[in-house]
């Protein structure tokens, strides 16, 4: 027999026909299973957490059946309460499929603290940008009779001096204490 006259026999072509018809069965019934199983078409709308806490955040989710996560809690923000949600992903009013977990961001109490830098013997404006590149701010800026004009001598906060390394609030405000350019006055006896 000849390959031509296998491939046009009734036999070949009725098993072709045969693969065709169950590849076809196939598909349709694996379509129709997963439209089943991951509930094709249904969605949940994703509520809006944003100043909710977390026990709020626990009772909504629950209602809408989602899920939810906690990400990050690094990033204070001063206009969101202590503790509530500052972030969702998904944002709401988005459509999920029900039991999605959506990702939050965690207003922590305060701001994290941050070292106070090596600043002594630095010019005040080069500590200025030093301690706000740290995220510190400069309040108020007092001067002594000291030699170097403009060279900060002492960082203080709350009238204390404080040493470079010491753990502040990120937006604390310091005090510089600079030299004028006079001479200190000397005391001989």
């Amino acid at each position: 027999m000849s390959f031509i006259k296998f491939i046009t026999s009734k036999t070949f072509l009725k098993q072709i026909g045969l693969a065709v018809l169950a590849i076809v069965v196939l598909v349709i019934l694996t379509l129709q299973y997963l439209k089943i199983t991951t509930n094709h078409g249904e969605f949940v709308l994703v509520p809006d957490l944003s100043k909710k806490s977390l026990r709020e955040v626990e009772e909504i989710v629950d209602k809408a059946n989602l899920n939810y996560a906690v990400l990050d809690s690094t990033n204070y923000n001063p206009d969101y309460p202590r503790f509530s949600v500052i972030e969702q992903s998904p944002k709401a009013n988005n459509e999920v499929k029900e039991g999605r977990k959506i990702y939050l961001t965690i207003n922590p109490s305060g701001y994290r603290k941050v070292s106070v830098p090596n600043v002594i013997q630095v010019t005040k404006r080069n500590a200025e940008s030093m301690l706000k590149a740290v995220g510190l701010n400069v309040g108020k800026v007092s001067y002594i009779n000291e030699i170097g004009k403009d060279m900060v001598y002492y960082v203080r906060y709350e009238g204390e001096n404080i040493l470079p390394g010491h753990q502040l609030p990120k937006t604390t405000e310091v005090e510089l204490v600079c030299g004028n350019g006079n001479n200190a006055e000397v005391v001989v006896e």
